[in-house]
């Protein structure tokens, strides 16, 4: 069985209206380590930085469930890891949502949502179901090429 969700960029305010998504299933024993490079990587994202899962899709620092890969890089957290946590075990309920927050100096913020159980035999997991809107650029243009050109 597949895990099907729905991963929308979202502002500060957790809103998704009009905002761009992918629709994705992955494997139900994969890790949130996976869940998190899937997602990140159909927004054309590196994952080059620390991220997180959280409860509370407005204000991650008052969450009450999360998962860091804080913990998995040996620091001392509030919050077990996110190689070890199974989707499975964590997405349990059709529609339940958390906030992934990717790169905290940045703070990128994507509602993920758990839509449903799939039995997609045949197809190759992890896989995009569903692609709407323009993915925003990580970086905003920004460019070491740039960069050595204006010295």
């Amino acid at each position: 069985m597949a895990k099907i969700f729905k991963i929308t960029l979202t502002d500060w305010n957790g809103a998704v209206r009009g905002k761009p998504y992918r629709k994705i299933a992955i494997q139900e024993n994969a890790s949130l380590y996976n869940l998190a490079a899937v997602a990140l990587a159909e927004f054309d994202f590196d994952m080059d930085h620390l991220f997180g899962f959280y409860d509370n899709l407005k204000n991650w620092a008052r969450s009450e469930e999360g998962y860091e890969l804080f913990a998995d890089v040996g620091e001392r957290m509030n919050f077990p890891g996110v190689r070890k946590a199974k989707v499975s075990k964590v997405f349990h309920t059709p529609k339940q949502k958390m906030l992934l927050l990717f790169d905290y100096g940045d703070e990128w913020r994507f509602i993920v949502q758990y839509l449903e159980d799939g039995d997609l035999r045949g197809t190759k997991l992890p896989a995009l179901l569903e692609a709407k809107g323009e993915a925003p650029d990580q970086y905003g243009g920004f460019s070491d090429e740039n960069d050595e050109d204006e010295v």
